[in-house]
């Protein structure tokens, strides 16, 4: 039995060992993988099975020692990335009030009266990131970049009540109590595309597919928001054209996929989005399409043509918590029309930008208010627009380069926004609050980050100078104003600050100074900020909180990128 096992029974089971590995998709196809079979000199096994992949082939799949791919070129290999240490305070966040959850100082208020809460509301934290980008340019027209970003906040991973084992000591890679570091866990893919230029053999032409940055503009309604501590990255492809005298940009973006079907693992299909949203249909997913021009034939300016197209199709009642002003409202078909307007002369530089927003969208609200049992009807219609301006004079004869500026920012709000959320706010017939998109804020009505560009009108003036090559000084004075007194205060995140009452008539926030001081070191690899910023509370505060007590708000800041 022996003697038959050895002449049979173990050349079957290697046989069928073999057959398994290279079923699984191992391929040895190279001399070194099948130096273990004894095989004529010359030849080789032919008879693989086959994968199919739609793509260039590659490399074979290794077994165990992976080989550097055939069309690596070190030369061609480049990475960039980034560190940012900021610790960050914020005394009296509520002006004197307890924070109401949800970043709003206080709940819904459908009576006539203030309802906060008296109590401190200050903060300090430390914010942390990392980024890391690698790339490499196959040939000179197609490029692959890839960027890593460690989001977190110093004490914020892990369970942050065990300050001990089960606090940030023990756990530096994420874990289900992750989410208190901002993003799931702290590690995340920032950026992951390919790039190909000149596509086809047209010149100019080029395509963008994957995950990538959307900047236009000066950031006022897509910009990368670097300021917080994971920023702006949008999913899907971009097809640019660029002459000497315009560029084109078209683009389609998946913002939410309602389920992901034969793009699981096994190709199962399952709900990819908690809470399960998608109620048995997979058709209710929110897009972007974006139609963004560049016309540079006119010498000294930019003219910005656009159209962009966002479309939220989940349920009503997914996403509006905070009334018709709820950030990316879910439920709603957003067209928005603009143009965007910079002008530089000698000294002078100026920017106009104006958008208007039309379209429709549902709003299922809460039992007691005039929208309860409309259901996913698109019912209410949009009316909204807003405006920015700038004109600024830079003294480049100066050694010191001062500049000074004015402008004058606007956008519209909705006079019944909470219509949805409580009752006693009258009949819902609009949603006329300007949606503000995916900008960067920070960069333009005051650096404390308390408005949004929605239901607001705010001018502000603004001096820089530079008193070395190495510093850059700064100060800002921004008045805030509500656009709509009934529309509520939305703050630089674009979520509710402060829910106005029945009735509020006070539109004056408040006025913001900030002052900001720049050093950069290593020829600009280096750059140290701090910077501190006061909020003289307005009428609108003491109204519909109870109390107004000033805010203060500063940082210091040390970012390297190489």
């Amino acid at each position: 039995m022996r003697s038959i096992l050895g002449r049979t029974g173990w050349a079957s089971i290697a046989t069928f060992f073999s057959a398994a590995v290279m079923a699984a998709g191992i391929s040895f196809v190279s001399a070194p993988a099948q130096a273990g079979f004894e095989l004529p000199e010359g030849e080789r096994i032919t008879n693989l099975p086959a994968i199919p992949r739609a793509m260039p082939q590659k490399e074979a799949y290794e077994i165990y020692d992976p080989a550097i791919g055939r069309n690596f070129d070190i030369k061609n290999f480049w990475m960039r990335a980034d560190v940012r240490v900021r610790p960050e305070m914020r005394n009296n966040v509520c002006f004197g009030m307890a924070m109401a959850g949800g970043g709003n100082c206080n709940a819904v208020n459908n009576t006539r009266t203030a309802n906060g809460v008296v109590g401190k509301a200050n903060d300090f934290y430390v914010q942390q990131w990392v980024r890391l980008g690698i790339g490499y340019d196959l040939s000179p027209d197609v490029n692959f970049y890839m960027e890593i970003i460690d989001s977190a906040t110093w004490g914020g991973n892990g369970n942050q009540v065990n300050a001990g084992n089960g606090g940030d000591p023990l756990n530096h890679n994420g874990t289900s109590t992750g989410a208190l570091a901002g993003n799931g866990g702290r590690l995340g893919v920032r950026a992951a595309y390919m790039l190909i230029r000149n596509l086809g053999g047209v010149q100019g032409l080029s395509i963008k597919a994957g995950r990538q940055y959307i900047i236009f503009g000066n950031h006022s309604f897509f910009g990368h928001f670097d300021w917080a501590n994971t920023g702006y990255s949008h999913d899907g492809v971009m097809l640019q054209y660029s002459t000497k005298a315009f560029e084109s940009y078209l683009g389609w973006f998946r913002n939410s996929e309602s389920d992901i079907t034969q793009a699981a693992p096994v190709g199962s299909g399952n709900n990819n989005i908690a809470g399960a949203f998608n109620n048995g249909s997979a058709n209710i997913d929110s897009d972007m399409f974006i139609f963004y021009n560049q016309i540079k034939s006119i010498p000294g300016f930019l003219i910005e043509p656009y159209y962009i197209l966002y479309k939220n199709n989940y349920n009503s009642v997914d996403n509006g918590a905070q009334g018709l002003g709820t950030a990316k409202h879910s439920n709603q078909t957003r067209h928005n029309i603009g143009n965007r307007i910079e002008l530089r002369k000698g000294n002078f530089d100026a920017i106009q930008e104006t958008i208007y927003q039309f379209g429709a969208m549902g709003s299922n609200g809460v039992a007691g208010t005039t929208q309860s049992g409309y259901g996913n009807q698109k019912n209410l219609h949009i009316n909204a627009w807003a405006m920015r301006n700038w004109l600024g004079y830079t003294h480049y004869q100066h050694a010191w380069k001062p500049r000074f500026a004015v402008s004058f920012d606007y956008a519209s709000g909705d006079g019944r926004a909470n219509c949805s959320v409580a009752a006693n706010f009258g009949n819902c017939s609009t949603a006329n609050t300007f949606e503000n998109m995916f900008p960067t804020n920070h960069i333009h009505m005051g650096y404390m980050d308390v408005q949004a560009w929605k239901n607001m009108l705010s001018p502000a003036a603004n001096i820089q100078f530079r008193p070395s090559t190495r510093d850059h000084v700064e100060f800002w004075y921004t008045n805030l104003n509500l656009a709509n007194a009934q529309d509520n205060w939305y703050r630089g995140s674009q979520g509710v600050y402060v829910f106005s009452r029945v009735g509020n008539t006070k539109t004056h926030i408040g006025d913001e100074l900030d002052i900001s001081w720049t050093r950069m070191f290593a020829d600009g690899k280096v750059s140290f900020q701090a910077t501190y910023g006061h909020l003289w509370a307005g009428g609108y505060i003491a109204e519909n909180l109870g109390r107004s007590t000033d805010q203060s708000w500063a940082y210091v800041q040390l970012w390297m990128n190489f």
